[in-house]
């Protein structure tokens, strides 16, 4: 294999509906800017409240992708 280097970048998703939709929302936002994803890496998951009820769930992912200069 040969030798790459890949930079990484971390982004948050949001949906109303569960954390596996915001971490895709992520993924298909950066696919629309990045070209060859290579991972995406669920950090962290979270909710968005008010009134004490979910508002949104969010999911922040690191996605790295091909390095080129």
């Amino acid at each position: 294999m040969a030798e790459s280097t890949y930079k990484v970048v971390e982004l948050i998703g949001s949906s109303t509906e569960s954390w596996e939709k915001a971490a895709s929302a992520a993924v298909e936002k950066a696919s629309q800017h990045l070209r060859e994803l290579r991972v995406a890496e669920v950090s962290e998951l979270d909710m968005a409240l008010q009134d004490g009820k979910v508002q949104a769930y969010r999911a922040k992912v690191k996605v790295s992708f091909k390095y080129e200069d």
